[in-house]
């Protein structure tokens, strides 16, 4: 077995470009944190979609980690309902 170390993004890991791939990384992360919001609660999916002012089948697309159908904007928003803070840091890449 070869065993192959990966970045620090597993979208360039598999064939993204850099440019998408940071924003793919970054929509995900989001999505993860508003799925384990939604999940400590123990919320139905309508439950969520009622918290949040989305459909049921918006919710259904977050929890399923459908990152294309939602913007980096989005994201932010529902998270900022739920009460967090969310920050953004950009810093210089390692050469």
């Amino acid at each position: 077995m070869e065993v192959t170390q990966g970045r620090d993004n597993v979208f360039e890991d598999i064939g993204f470009e850099r440019e998408e791939a940071a924003s793919l990384k970054v929509r995900a992360d989001l999505m993860l944190d508003l799925r384990k919001y939604i999940e400590t609660r123990g919320w139905t999916q309508r439950q969520a979609a009622a918290f949040f002012g989305e459909s049921q089948p918006r919710i259904s697309n977050l929890m399923q980690g459908e990152i294309s159908r939602f913007s980096v904007d989005k994201l932010i928003n529902m998270l900022t309902r739920a009460g967090m803070q969310v920050e953004i840091y950009v810093k210089p890449k390692a050469a």
